[in-house]
């Protein structure tokens, strides 16, 4: 199914995201963004996941932010929304995803560089003032699944100073969330082992449950938006 998916599907998406195919606009986005968001949603049913969504995503430009359990996030969430996400600049070399990735608008950053970062937000400020939308992992990393580990603040900060709405989204593997540790990475596992682990696993069901938006200046800084934005996510995946 990989291989079908890479060597047919994979040059059928190319095709219709090149111009002048991939500007047409249909239903509010470009043919580009609905063949990316539908190539990553059959990429979801590869891997065995059966994506399931709840809530509506916001339209125009928006902070999405949700919890990080594995790789997978991003394809789950891009499968659902379009979306410029912020990660660690590692993905861009990994085979398949990385590309997809770079497609996807991801903004990559080198962790622990602190130019880097001063780099990512001003590309995030940016784009929610062009009326594009990003999709972060406050967590700052992957967590093992068992836990939703506190939320950086900083990361807000483009969202408040574009005075634009932040969505908390939930994502789920598993029948109530109970796969959320087999998803993640296992200890010394690095993303081939995991990817081909992930190949060989059976179906099962995937949730990206899209929480009520934190309107701008509906809370006291950056702070409480990340608390408050953790807190419904928490809620959710309870």
């Amino acid at each position: 199914m990989l291989a079908w998916h890479v060597l047919v599907h994979l040059p059928l998406v190319l095709l219709m995201m090149l111009p002048p195919w991939g500007r047409i606009r249909l239903g509010g986005e470009t043919l580009e963004y609905r063949v990316i968001r539908l190539w990553q949603g059959g990429l979801m049913r590869v891997f065995g996941f059966r994506m399931r969504r709840r809530g509506t995503p916001l339209p125009g430009a928006t902070m999405f932010v949700a919890n990080h359990v594995s790789w997978v996030d991003i394809i789950a969430l891009h499968s659902q929304r379009m979306m410029g996400f912020v990660a660690k600049r590692e993905i861009a070399g990994w085979p398949l995803i990385g590309w997809m990735a770079s497609r996807g608008e991801t903004i990559f950053h080198q962790r622990g560089n602190t130019e880097s970062l001063d780099g990512v937000m001003q590309q995030m400020l940016a784009r929610l003032r062009e009326g594009r939308s990003v999709g972060v992992f406050p967590e700052g990393r992957t967590r093992n699944g068992a836990e939703v580990g506190p939320f950086h603040a900083r990361i807000f900060t483009a969202a408040v100073e574009a005075a634009v709405p932040v969505q908390p989204v939930a994502l789920r593997y598993g029948n109530n969330g109970d796969a959320q540790q087999l998803v993640a990475f296992r200890p010394g596992e690095h993303f081939f082992g995991n990817f081909v682990r992930l190949l060989g696993e059976p179906p099962r069901e995937a949730e990206a449950c899209f929480l009520e938006p934190i309107a701008p200046g509906s809370t006291d800084g950056r702070r409480r938006l990340a608390e408050l934005a953790r807190e419904r996510i928490v809620a959710a995946m309870g």
